[in-house]
């Protein structure tokens, strides 16, 4: 008949509204009315996805004076969603950082969730507790999109359909054993894919990967429950693509610091630096390839 039909919508018994806006260039008006939008329709999962994450710079009135602390100022709960791709793809400074370090900065109280994942089935189970979940918290999630068309950025209809939302995922390399592991590397997002065909093409077994999923609320007690699982010596770092003061790094050396009793993790990742990412495709490359190679070489 030519009219539209929404598969999504027909799911739900009583059906369920699916409806996406490609939304004007105007960043601050956008989210400021979806973030309204939540407090007057609290059962919707309203998602506002920027095109690039740093698209967000035009809306930190509304992060920062309303989403980040509506609770603790007015008593007013949202569940609002900010999907903000972020990854360091080679496509210079403007389309690689959503400052997650920012959001981190702004983590206290419980105030919200912010989380970068790496599989399908991960990400949907984190929206299917952002819709359920009685008390509403904002989310922010970093979201890569190289990990769109990633060929091992899989799951299967049976992690999407059974399971729940996995806060870290721990080794998965049968090679990779508690006996061999030297070193423990924690990472979050897409890099660990960088870092993990690195140690397979080199065949490295004492180097374990452990994938932090959500970086606010930091489950201490599961890293402490990894961390565990190794010898006492074993070397842990941190290693991330952002520079040095950008990034999950800035909270992660304080947080992980108190937990490794005051000796933080080795940091590994680019230098400090003004501009989120280079320009230059080739000096990209060159700064990528230095800092899996210093994570995964002993």
């Amino acid at each position: 008949t030519g009219q539209d039909y929404v598969p999504l919508a027909d799911l739900g018994q009583k059906g369920a509204w699916f409806q996406i806006y490609n939304s004007m260039l105007s960043e601050a008006a956008v989210l400021g009315f979806d973030y309204g939008y939540t407090l007057s329709f609290p059962e919707a999962l309203v998602i506002w996805e920027a095109q690039f994450g740093d698209f967000a710079n035009g809306a930190q009135i509304i992060i920062d004076n309303f989403i980040m602390g509506s609770e603790q100022k007015w008593n007013r709960m949202t569940g609002i969603v900010m999907l903000l791709p972020h990854g360091y793809e080679g496509q210079g400074p403007e389309h690689s950082s959503a400052r997650l370090e920012r959001y981190l900065q702004l983590c206290a109280e419980d105030n919200m969730f912010v989380a970068n994942c790496t599989t399908p089935a991960n990400f949907f189970h984190l929206l299917r507790r952002q819709a359920l979940q009685k008390l509403r918290k904002p989310l922010v999630v970093m979201s890569p999109k190289s990990m769109l068309r990633h060929p091992e950025c899989i799951s299967t209809l049976d992690d999407l359909a059974t399971g729940s939302f996995r806060h870290l995922i721990p080794e998965t390399d049968e090679d990779v054993t508690r006996e061999t592991v030297q070193r423990l590397v924690l990472c979050s997002g897409k890099i660990y894919y960088e870092l993990r065909a690195a140690r397979r093409e080199r065949k490295e077994n004492r180097v374990a990967l452990v994938r932090i999923e959500q970086l606010y609320p930091l489950d201490i007690e599961q890293i402490q429950s990894v961390l565990d699982q190794y010898a006492p010596d074993v070397e842990v770092v941190w290693c991330q693509e952002e520079p040095r003061n950008m990034g999950a790094w800035p909270m992660m050396d304080e947080w992980l610091g108190a937990l490794l009793g005051g000796r933080p993790p080795r940091y590994v990742g680019r230098m400090s630096a003004a501009s989120p990412a280079t320009g230059s495709p080739k000096r990209h490359r060159s700064e990528q390839a230095s800092l899996i190679e210093e994570a995964i070489s002993l």
